[in-house]
């Protein structure tokens, strides 16, 4: 069965609520490399000396999911979908998703926050992050009958759209009519896959959106890199990569497009502009000032929504009570 317009649809959205939420943090104005609100910079902590991004810890951290806990996740939601659709009859095992990292790369959840920053992994696969983790062939999506097809995706049998309602909430889902219904009984508003993502990350009404933590993040990552400290520390870099014979890259960020590495990520080309980009980072500090600065307006914005992020942290720690009692 191939994804139907929904299913794509989802992804579509996601990515649009993230674009939302983010805009939601802006301040608007532009930060001119100050505090996101035109006053001065925010003090740095202690700068570590090219830091291993495995050692990094941030205040984010607190409100958001290691590889291994989005995995976790990942089986909870399957979990939820699944004994949705065994309310109906249906025998239904949710695709497997996000194998995990393995190697270094498992639990360094800011690996490739600034970009290539280890030696050694530089050294043997340049920018392949994922050479060396052996990755399962993708399963075959699972065949429904028309019925479970309803069922799981909220839809009146022969269509491609999800019929009535998109709750926000389970709680609010609880009280709507999805406009479907399957050997009498009504199907829940979205179908069991809406079921399972609302059972697990908005089960009452005003639960904080999933994607709040992660637009904190973002908007402290905008303001760092454009911190009168990171910007110097950057420019130190890029000057340092045209020294190498690898001029106009401004970021670590523009090496793989700029230098024309998007067809052979880990081969010789590769690894020797890898290799001088973590040389030339760590010759000017740059993982080491810019982890600073990270952690610093992250800080910032921690303190300035402190009253959401409990609220956050209590769903969080909610979904995993649940998840102890499901997997």
């Amino acid at each position: 069965m191939s994804p139907s317009p929904y299913h794509q649809a989802l992804a579509t959205a996601l990515l649009a609520a993230t674009a939302v939420l983010l805009a939601g943090c802006s301040d608007g104005g532009g930060n001119g490399g100050g505090n996101g609100k035109g006053g001065a910079e925010p003090a740095l902590g202690p700068v570590a000396t090219n830091p291993a991004t495995s050692s990094i810890s941030l205040p984010m951290d607190a409100y958001t999911d290691s590889d291994a806990e989005v995995r976790k996740m990942d089986a909870v939601q399957a979990r939820l979908t699944e004994q949705c659709m065994a309310r109906y009859g249906f025998t239904y095992e949710a695709p497997a998703k996000r194998p995990a990292a393995g190697g270094a790369a498992e639990g360094d959840r800011h690996r490739d926050l600034f970009g290539e920053a280890d030696p050694e992994h530089a050294a043997a696969y340049g920018y392949d992050g994922d050479s060396g983790v052996p990755r399962p062939p993708k399963p075959a999506p699972p065949q429904l009958s028309e019925s479970a097809s309803a069922v799981l995706f909220g839809t009146r049998p022969g269509e491609s759209a999800p019929a009535g309602p998109d709750p926000l909430s389970q709680e609010e889902a609880d009280e709507a009519d999805s406009g479907v219904e399957i050997g009498g009984q009504k199907v829940p508003a979205g179908g069991c896959l809406r079921e399972g993502y609302r059972k697990l990350y908005a089960p009452a009404k005003g639960s904080v959106d999933l994607l709040f933590s992660f637009g904190l993040a973002s908007q402290a990552h905008s303001r760092a890199q454009e911190d009168s400290r990171v910007v110097a520390a950057l420019r130190g870099w890029s000057d340092c990569m045209g020294k190498g014979g690898y001029g106009g890259v401004a970021t670590p960020y523009e090496v793989i497009e700029k230098l024309g590495l998007e067809e052979d990520k880990g081969g010789a080309k590769a690894i020797a502009v890898a290799t001088q980009d973590v040389t030339c980072k760590r010759e000017v500090n740059l993982v080491g000032i810019w982890a600073a600065a990270e952690a610093a307006y992250q800080q910032q914005l921690v303190e300035e929504h402190a009253e959401t992020l409990a609220q956050y942290k209590k769903q969080r720690d909610a979904r995993f009570k649940l998840a102890a009692s499901l997997v």
